[in-house]
């Protein structure tokens, strides 16, 4: 009982993707509203599941293995995935292949379960690329259009390029250590020439996967050419997840290079906050200014890295969960607004308060929390950071990180008053509530008031978080 309850992320996730091909051997998928109200009971049945009591082991030589941290993080990407296939009901009703695409998000976090529990590089290797794999096929639902197919292609050619690069890394490392299973490379690696180039171009690997500048130049792009849902996905559960593994590989695999790695991961830090805010504040797209929010807030993520301590994984942990909420709700708001409108354009929200109050409000929460603006959950996400970069006594990066604050405030705050001050001379019209999307948006609501001030959950991650 005890294996089955270890692997159970795994079990379950396996057995809805049998279900959805049963599902298509019958033509279940043709009673549209029937089926994706069983996949979201489906999905809420596994984020329940992901509770259950478990104890922490090994398997299989340590190539798979868990403990508390890894069963929150994958509850976290749960969540994620049960408020975006939510979010995503309007759209999947309309969609010809919304089989196709719940096959294919389920196959990526499938991955990403593999990436989360793995115990060997190799491992860690093979699930970061099939949790990427069918994201590409993802992007490219839009077959009509061809941003779409753009989004598609430059996904597939960037994550190539990026393996390539990872894969380099990787065998530089084996070269230096002999081995690659995590105990191993704790326990052989050193400073030397060929462990510096190996971690480089590992880093390399990851700073694609997580839109770190000057790796990012795919992102904005990819992001605008997706399916809003699609999109939602990239930017929350696919970028969650890299960053959760990037925390156990910095920290644990090369936490013996500390001092040589720490200049870096400021540095970049420095430039993804930078870059990110300066080329938000000239985005009119709605999905292309998100995209360069996350860039951003990417940045304010390696601030709290920089701690390389318990306080730093922790903060970064409880940051990925309230942006997991403030994604999905201002994706959930795009996606209402741009089925209404059919533009996606940040003009599109002008007047939107008028009209739609209840949708600003819900995106004016989201965007004070990526703001960091009180008393919402994300400026409790962003005072761990910096409280967990102090430590690292890196007061320059600070110092910019405090500029920054300032810049994505005035970004953030430019949506606001598009949709509470400016006026629509569209007269937007009372955009449709369906009862999925509201009751997603609730969720992320209540949790973006709440989370801040329910400390027990900052200090359950914390307690979780050991290094």
């Amino acid at each position: 009982m005890d294996i089955v309850l270890m692997f159970r992320f795994e079990i379950i996730l396996a057995a809805l993707i049998l279900a959805i091909f049963i599902m298509s051997l019958r033509g279940f998928d043709t009673n549209v509203k029937c089926f994706l109200n069983t996949m979201n009971v489906l999905l809420l049945l596994n984020f329940i599941a992901g509770w259950l009591p478990l104890s922490e082991g090994s398997y299989f030589s340590d190539f798979f293995r868990t403990n508390g941290l890894i069963v929150l993080q994958k509850n976290i990407i749960n969540l994620g995935l049960l408020l975006i296939s939510l979010t995503s009901y309007a759209w999947l009703e309309q969609s010809k292949y919304r089989l196709e695409f719940y096959l294919l998000m389920l196959s990526s976090i499938f991955g990403v379960y593999v990436m989360l529990s793995s115990g060997h590089i190799l491992m860690l290797y093979l699930g970061l690329e099939m949790s990427t794999i069918p994201i590409a096929a993802m992007s490219n639902f839009n077959l009509k259009e061809q941003r779409s197919s753009e989004a598609g292609i430059k996904l597939i050619l960037s994550s190539a390029f990026s393996t390539g690069i990872m894969l380099f890394g990787i065998s530089l490392l084996y070269g230096a250590v002999g081995n690659l299973s995590f105990a191993s490379v704790i326990a052989n690696l050193h400073p030397n020439v060929l462990t510096l180039f190996a971690f480089a171009f590992i880093l390399a690997g990851f700073a694609f996967k997580m839109s770190i500048v000057p790796f990012h130049l795919w992102t904005a792009d990819v992001y605008e050419g997706s399916p809003i849902a699609v999109t939602n996905f990239l930017s929350v559960i696919s970028k969650g997840s890299v960053i959760f593994v990037f925390l156990t590989v910095l920290y644990s695999l090369f936490g013996g290079l500390k001092e040589a790695w720490l200049l870096g991961i400021s540095i970049v830090s420095i430039l993804s906050m930078t870059v990110g805010n300066l080329f938000a504040l000239r985005q009119q797209n709605a999905k292309r200014f998100l995209a360069f929010s996350s860039i951003a807030q990417v940045g304010f993520v390696l601030v709290g890295i920089t701690a390389a301590s318990t306080i730093g994984s922790a903060s970064v942990v409880y940051f990925v969960l309230i942006y997991l909420l403030s994604n999905i709700a201002a994706f959930g708001v795009i996606s209402a607004v741009a089925d209404s409108t059919g533009s996606e354009s940040l003009q599109s929200f002008k007047g939107l308060y008028k009209s739609n109050p209840f949708y600003a409000l819900i995106m004016a929460v989201a965007l004070f929390s990526l703001a960091g603006v009180p008393p919402i959950a994300g400026f409790f996400g962003k005072l761990f950071l910096l409280t967990a970069g102090m430590k690292s006594g890196l007061y320059v990066l600070l110092g910019f990180a405090g500029v920054n604050l300032v810049l994505s405030l005035y970004n953030y705050l430019r949506v606001v008053k598009y949709m509470f001050i400016d006026d629509n001379e569209a007269h937007l019209a009372p955009l449709n509530r369906n009862r999925q999307l509201t009751t997603a948006l609730y969720i992320c609501l209540i949790g973006l008031i709440a989370i801040g001030f329910v400390t027990p959950i900052y200090q359950y991650i914390d307690s979780l978080c050991r290094f």
